[in-house]
């Protein structure tokens, strides 16, 4: 009798749930409209380049800071690849502690120098300090760190989710900002002094800035380059990566949990025995911009996740130096569980082509999850060509 209670319990339970699940599900906004981003005015654009003018060094010293044991891949990768390929700025990658610094949600990635290291050798501090998504906030090495480095005039840039560890560092403290949408309540409930800035995909104070989702790195490091080197300067490495338009235009209201997002993500999580590895190979010389783009996106649709693989386990060094630790030792990957090829493309181009790769693969819904994921607008699938 006890038994069949709990059994009826249980059920009742469950079925509740559901009902409160489908309940929330039904109350979600089916889907986002058409989005047209508003041109910046040229005062705007003017007051953020003079804000991020070079504080010290003719040739400014960046930064760029990881957790060990999980920083967000293209957050670390991505400015780290744009700014060594400009030339305009020395360029260190970061750990809080020696060893391995595991990057979410792929990749594995040795770090330059410690942040002990980078103060032995830099007592005056960075220009620079950029700031990628963690998995804590707290860290209270990243934290004083970070306050040090402000306190020696760097101007400290906070990327995607890595405003909320900006913000609990005291440096957003009624400042203008964004991040991504998926974290704006909890920093603003965190920090609520912040002026939150709207339709906008980097806010920029004097001393401090911050962006949008992870895509937004590269319009980010784009401005930055602009900042030190000027417009044409920008312009041209701009090109190189594929990307028309790197000002600050966003429309903040097409990213939100809609019921197409809901829907596609619990049935790809719920899909739990019809997971792929999907095999990415490294190769000397891979760019660092194409290779965390692909990466994270392989690894966002809940139902495949990016493994890195090379013929050793020795590092190997991507473009611009950086050295990428393989997940697995393998000659050959199987074929149908490859990542297409990517790295002959412009990075940008190189992200298009994996989000239709996965449309492919796991439908539209699941590429627009991605994207979403990415805060990205998606451009429109491109025709395939050979070797993708």
């Amino acid at each position: 009798m006890k038994l069949r209670v709990l059994l009826w319990c249980a059920l009742g339970v469950a079925i509740l749930g559901l009902a409160v699940f489908a309940g929330w599900v039904a109350s979600l906004p089916p889907a986002t409209g058409p989005v047209v981003a508003q041109a910046i005015a040229p005062q705007e654009t003017s007051a953020t380049l003079a804000a991020l003018a070079p504080p010290k060094r003719a040739r400014p010293l960046v930064a760029i800071i990881g957790l060990n044991d999980a920083t967000e891949t293209t957050d670390y990768l991505m400015p780290y690849g744009i700014l060594r390929r400009s030339g305009v700025a020395d360029v260190v990658a970061l750990a809080t502690a020696p060893g391995p610094v595991k990057l979410y949600p792929a990749l594995t990635v040795e770090a330059d120098a410690t942040t002990a290291q980078f103060d032995a050798r830099h007592a005056d501090g960075a220009d620079y300090v950029i700031v990628p998504a963690m998995s804590r906030d707290d860290d209270p090495v990243v934290l004083q760190w970070l306050r040090e480095q402000a306190a020696k005039g760097a101007v400290v840039i906070g990327v995607c989710a890595g405003a909320k560890v900006v913000g609990a560092a005291g440096l957003l403290d009624g400042q203008r900002a964004t991040t991504h949408w998926y974290f704006l309540d909890e920093l603003r409930e965190r920090t609520p002094s912040i002026r939150y800035v709207a339709d906008r995909r980097f806010v920029v104070n004097p001393g401090v800035a911050t962006t949008t989702g992870i895509s937004a790195s590269m319009p980010m490091s784009l401005t930055l380059i602009e900042a030190i080197a000027g417009r044409e300067k920008a312009a041209a490495v701009a090109r190189e990566l594929g990307l028309a338009h790197w000002d600050a235009r966003h429309t903040s209201a097409a990213f939100k949990i809609t019921r197409p997002f809901a829907l596609t993500v619990m049935g790809n999580a719920m899909a739990f025995w019809n997971r792929e590895r999907m095999g990415v190979g490294l190769s000397r010389g891979v760019d660092e911009v194409s290779l965390a783009l692909v990466a994270d996106a392989w690894s966002r649709t809940y139902r495949s996740r990016a493994v890195a693989f090379a013929a050793t386990h020795d590092a190997v060094e991507t473009r611009h130096g950086l050295r990428v630790l393989p997940d697995e030792v393998a000659a050959q990957w199987p074929v149908e569980r490859r990542v297409p090829a990517f790295d002959d493309r412009p990075p940008a181009r190189a992200l298009d082509e994996a989000l239709a790769a996965i449309e492919r693969r796991y439908g539209g819904g699941t590429a627009d999850v991605v994207a979403m994921q990415l805060e990205l607008v998606r451009a429109p699938a491109p025709q395939s060509t050979s070797g993708s």
